[in-house]
C-alpha cells in the first residue's frame, strides 16, 4: 500500500521515461501517417486512376518530400 498522504510531494517524480515514451509515440504516429498517405496515394494513382507506375511514383515522391519537410523537427524559435 502507498505511504501516508503527507509523503506525496507534487512535482518530485522523475518523468523522463513518460516524456520519452510520449515523444516516441508522437513521432511514430506522424511518420506512420505520412507513410500510409504516400502508399495510398501511390496505389490510388497507379490502379484506380490508371495513370501507371511513373506518374504514381512521382506523385508519391512529391507527397513524401513535402510531408518530410513539413513534419521534420524544427528548432525552437525564441522571441
Amino acid at each position: 500500500m502507498a505511504g501516508p498522504a503527507h509523503d506525496y510531494h507534487r512535482g518530485d517524480m522523475d518523468i523522463s521515461e513518460q516524456k520519452s515514451t510520449y515523444e516516441l509515440f508522437t513521432a511514430l504516429t506522424k511518420w506512420g501517417s505520412l507513410f500510409t498517405a504516400v502508399v495510398l496515394l501511390f496505389l490510388t494513382v497507379c490502379f484506380a486512376v490508371g495513370a501507371g507506375f511513373i506518374p504514381a511514383a512521382i506523385a508519391a515522391g512529391v507527397l513524401l518530400v513535402g510531408g518530410w519537410w513539413y513534419l521534420r523537427k524544427k528548432p525552437f524559435a525564441e522571441h
